[in-house]
Formats: structure tokens, sequence, C-alpha cells
């Protein structure tokens, strides 16, 4: 009789198994857990310490390690595009125990490099969304330009006089400013630069007239009236900024206008389905904590979480996006 039930509870158990990998059913909670036990989980982080997308991961990271009941070590691997971080992961045991930080430039590396060492949509499983960084136009307190519309005047104007400053090409930065222009069909000049310091001092020092990056490492230059925010790039203001318009208000060619910088977590492409969706849960509920909202608000980050379908939608329709700005730019693949 035992050896029946041993029997049984085996079947039983692979069947469970079995029917939450094909989507027939909640995933065995058991089967989940089991998973996440031995040794420690890693996120590996394909950006320097210290930025708003590290200590996002930490943050994060600190209390899936608490869920779980056991250590999450982040790992940074800072490289152009995340090459050496994507490969990394992508050649991991796809166990759920080693995780990407991917993002929009994961979107933009699919376009802008000849080869990759792994393939960004068919080996990695995305897990989640996880937070979204407002990008800006910004100018100098000092200069010509006081509002987005004063901008958009001199620049159609003076065809290709407006030189916009971005950090490096490729970035969605620099690609975010491309697109702008695009749309909003002025021609300028954008000036890539190492990093997004030497911008803000090429902005004011008078170098250049404008530049688009992302809001948070500016905030204490727009706090402090050294530079000034004329437009957000997303679908909608900042609160941190009430006064600042999305670009989408200017209206026109530019009233469907939005691009975020984002990120969110992967993991190696077979990872069983059920160890997916438990990494899925847990991140939701840690994207709600107060804590967890209050410590990335101050970094001027906004949390959003969602389905790992969802998250795979967005990386494809990242992709097939810059890959359209990089071919009309003439951006040269790398």
């Amino acid at each position: 009789m035992n050896s029946f039930l041993r029997i049984r509870s085996t079947v039983g158990a692979a069947a469970c198994a079995w029917l939450a990998l094909m989507g027939m059913l909640t995933p065995c909670p058991a089967a989940a857990q089991s998973a996440f036990s031995g040794k420690a989980i890693k996120i590996v982080v394909p950006n320097a310490a210290g930025g708003a997308a590290d200590i996002t991961a930490r943050i994060v990271g600190q209390k899936l390690g608490e869920a779980l009941g056991q250590p999450v070590v982040i790992e940074n691997k800072p490289s152009a595009g995340g090459v050496v971080a994507g490969e990394q992961v992508a050649r991991s045991e796809p166990d759920g125990h080693t995780l990407l930080l991917i993002s929009s430039g994961t979107a933009v590396s699919a376009s802008l490099f000849k080869v990759l060492p792994f393939d960004t949509l068919k080996d990695f499983s995305p897990v989640s969304k996880m937070a979204v960084f407002d990008l800006v136009i910004a100018v100098s307190e000092s200069g010509r330009f006081k509002t987005i519309a004063d901008l958009l005047a001199y620049a159609r104007a003076n065809p290709g006089k407006l030189n916009l400053g971005t950090p490096q090409i490729g970035t969605t930065q620099n690609l975010a400013a491309e697109l702008f222009a695009s749309s909003a069909g002025i021609a300028v000049q954008i000036i890539p630069f190492n990093g997004t310091p030497p911008v803000i001092n090429a902005l004011r020092g008078g170098e250049i007239d404008a530049m688009v990056d992302i809001l948070g490492p500016l905030m204490p230059q727009v706090q402090a009236k050294a530079l000034r925010a004329l437009a957000l790039l997303g679908e909608q203001r900042f609160s941190g900024l009430p006064e600042v318009p999305a670009l989408r208000e200017s209206g026109g060619s530019l009233a469907q206008f939005h691009v975020a910088s984002w990120n969110g977590l992967a993991v190696p492409a077979k990872t069983p389905r059920d160890v997916v969706n438990r990494l899925n849960r847990e991140i939701q509920t840690i994207l709600r904590m107060p804590d967890v909202l209050k410590r990335t608000s101050e970094l001027n980050v906004s949390l959003q979480g969602g389905t790992p379908e969802q998250a795979y939608e967005l990386l494809v329709a990242d992709i097939r996006r810059w890959a359209e700005v990089i071919e009309r730019a003439k951006i040269p693949r790398q």
C-alpha cells in the first residue's frame, strides 16, 4: 500500500508539473518552492554599480531573497550593450537561480550589433517589467529656450543649427533624440558624448543647445535651477515636476510620441514555467511594498510590473521600434 501511494504521489506531481508547463493549471506550489533551495540566486546587471538601474536591482533583489528564504547576489557586468551579462545568463543553468536585468538597452542591442553571442528573443524568458525611467529634453536655465515650443520654433526656422547632446551613440537616450527629431520633422545636429556628466557640462558651457537624457541624474541640476526641463518624453507628466509638460502635449506630429527607458528581469529560455511564474508573483508583491516604493521614488524611478507575457511583448515591440530608428538614422551596426 505504501509503495502504491509513493507511485501515485510521484505520478501526480509529474502530471501537475506537465500541466503547469502547458499553461493548463496553476503552477504546483510544492514544485515551485522546491526549485528555490540550496544555492544563492544571482542577478546579473549589465551596468556599473551605483546607478539607478543597479540600485533598483539591489532593492528588489534583497526583498526577493527574503521572500524565497535564500540569498540574492548582485553581479555587475558592465559592457557595451550588455553583451557580457547577456551571454553569461543565456549559458546559465535554466533553474531560476540566475537572472538578467534586461532593459530598453537590451532591445537596442538586438539591432545595433551585427552579431551577438545569444538570440535576444529565443535565449531568454522575460519574468517581469520592473521600472520605468523618464527621459527629458533639458536646456541651460540661462539659455535662449524657456519652453519646448521655443525650441521647436527655433529648430524649424533654423534647419540643422540646433545642437542636441546625448550620451553615446546607440543608447536609448541617443536613439530617443533621433526619434524626437524625425517625429517633429526637424533637422538637428545630434552630438553624442561619453556619458551624462560631459553632456551636462557641454550644455552649461554653451557648447550645445539642449540635451536628451534620463531625468533622474538631471534632477539635482533642475532643482538647483542650473538646468531647465522643457518636456518629458513619456506618456504623461512626472509627479515630481508637475509643471513640465509631456512632449506629446505639443500636438501635431508629436501627439502620439512617447519614449521611456525601462528595465525588468529575465531568465534563461528553458527555465520551467512554474519557476518563472513564482518569480513573477514575488516581484509583483515586492513592487507594491511601501518601503520599496519610497526608496525608488527617491531615485525618480517609477515601478511598473506586469506578466511575463507583457514583458516579452514590450521587448519585441522595442526591438522593432529601435531597429527602425537605427535604420532611418543610418547608424552603423557595431
